[in-house]
């Protein structure tokens, strides 16, 4: 392995990434040595992914400069990275179901026989056998990736890496779909890499794994470089704090110390694949529950299936105290459910539509007349009460809701859902692409909702949102619930390590 830097094959120094509204980077820096694993850890959008992209040529850098062992390159994409020795592993997989294990390895650069329109598949499938043994991985060449595990998919996903002689190899996310056995043969074969001199890059928010396979560790916040330590001298609780380490908004919560005793909606053994595994709580009149948890846990997933947008596996859902079955959104609305999705814009909007419409559009039966004419005069009236009520800004009823402010945006949402008469409303990132002006405004009504008796889910990868808002909060990671806490007592720190634990831990009520 050359050793043209003091050991190191990756330097990046003052990367910026600036996506249209969002400085995704600022200012970063990076290194990785050959012959060590380099965890890379910090909250959802802190920039890990995007950092590691611009170094695998996925994203090109506005500003800083990259080295790859002591000469200063320009990496506009993927193929320029792996002429320089760069892979990256995706979370989402990038092979192709249907062609085999060698296929995919090899696609585009397969062996050819003497006349070059006919492909060697014997040559193929042994290639792929001899980078399968230098990892001590069973596979069978010609088995079609569809047929494999996830886990064994990701093995060929390093073999392919490794086919292009990467001598670096980024890893995001890459124990997220694993189970503990696993995960146990992927550190194996990483390990391996390591003693081979490949450099590897572990992104990754399961912070238990860092002892066992990090030798360095570097923590990024808010798109910027916070520190980089190394993992023997670490402690967890030291880490945790360098990636919350963000000041909490000053204002107090509004909902009351207690909330209503009545339980609204009880849940219990939500399930759904991998995605949702067991997951069971309670809401009550008045509350605002807080779902806290990085990505892939499995907010989202149970929302949409309490919601009934996707069916669940298996559940035991009560509404008042009712046994009811959820089967589809149309159920939900007429338990008195309403979900604001994450995304307003495609779920939630006909942008196309003017305020009026979307206000009544999920109710709009009620305002028929005879012979199936809308009756104009009470939607007008409803759509008016509402937004006197929610303070939307709008010039008009007729204005095109496309035209409008992400923040007024939302509040049409939560109008829609009022028309509907819930009782139950489920805000999945409610303050997204919002600004601060009208965070303030949505968090000032969700606090109205609530003290008007609705029972308030809210999922939120914002922890000053998380804690600033909820009466209690649940984490959750990798599908199942971890921890409870009380929303007054919680700390940004409590919520990171329950959601990079595995292990369900004892609930606080």
């Amino acid at each position: 392995m050359p050793d043209a830097s003091g050991g190191l094959l990756v330097e990046m120094e003052a990367i910026s990434k600036d996506f249209p509204g969002v400085h995704a980077l600022r200012e970063c820096r990076f290194d990785l040595r050959a012959g060590e694993v380099h965890a890379l850890v910090g909250e959802n959008g802190a920039g890990k992914s995007t950092l590691m992209k611009v170094l695998a040529g996925v994203y090109r850098r506005d500003a800083g400069r990259i080295r790859v062992k002591g000469a200063e390159v320009d990496i506009p994409t993927p193929r320029a990275a792996q002429l320089l020795g760069i892979s990256i592993i995706h979370q989402e997989l990038s092979l192709m179901p249907n062609l085999t294990a060698a296929q995919n390895i090899f696609i585009g650069r397969e062996p050819r026989r003497a006349l070059p329109f006919l492909l060697d598949e014997r040559a193929l499938n042994d290639q792929a056998r001899k980078l399968f043994e230098r990892l001590h991985i069973v596979i069978d060449p010609q088995t079609k990736v569809a047929n494999l595990a996830v886990a064994q998919q990701q093995m060929v996903e390093i073999a392919k890496a490794l086919s292009h002689r990467a001598e670096v190899v980024i890893m995001d996310e890459p124990t997220a779909a694993l189970t503990d056995a696993e995960v146990d043969e992927l550190f194996r074969i990483i390990r391996q890499l390591r003693d081979d001199g490949v450099g590897v890059v572990h992104i990754s928010h399961r912070l238990e794994e860092l002892k066992r396979i990090s030798d360095r560790v570097t923590v990024m916040r808010d798109g910027q470089y916070i520190a980089t330590v190394d993992t023997k001298a670490a402690a967890i609780a030291e880490i945790i704090r360098m990636m919350v380490g963000r000041t909490i908004y000053e204002e107090a919560p509004e909902i009351p110390e207690v909330a209503d005793p009545n339980v609204v909606l009880d849940v219990r053994d939500l399930a759904r694949g991998r995605a949702v595994r067991g997951v069971s709580f309670t809401v009550r009149r008045g509350e605002i529950l807080g779902f806290a948890g990085l990505v892939g846990a499995g907010r989202t997933e149970v929302a949409r299936a309490v919601f009934g947008a996707d069916r669940p596996d298996s559940a035991q859902i009560r509404v008042h105290g009712r046994p009811t079955r959820i089967n589809g959104p149309g159920d939900a609305v007429r338990q008195g459910i309403g979900y604001l999705s994450e995304d307003r814009k495609r779920y939630g909007l006909a942008l196309g539509m003017d305020v009026e419409t979307n206000i009544v559009l999920a109710t709009l039966r009620k305002f028929l007349r005879a012979f199936g004419r809308v009756d104009a005069r009470r939607t007008r009236a409803t759509a008016e009460q509402l937004v006197q009520r929610l303070a939307i800004k709008t010039p008009s009823l007729r204005q095109k809701v496309r035209n409008l402010s992400g923040g007024t945006q939302q509040k049409v949402v939560v109008a829609k859902w009022l028309t509907a008469n819930t009782d139950i409303l489920i805000f999945d990132e409610p303050t997204r692409g919002i600004d601060v002006g009208a965070k303030s405004e949505i968090y000032h009504l969700l606090n109205e909702l609530a003290k008007q008796g609705k029972a308030i889910v809210m999922i939120s990868s914002e922890l000053p949102e998380i804690l600033r808002m909820s009466h209690r909060i649940v984490v959750m990671c990798e599908g199942r619930i971890t921890g409870e806490l009380s929303g007054r007592e919680a700390t940004q720190e409590q919520i990171m390590t329950y959601a990079t634990m595995r292990a369900p831990v004892a609930t606080v009520d």
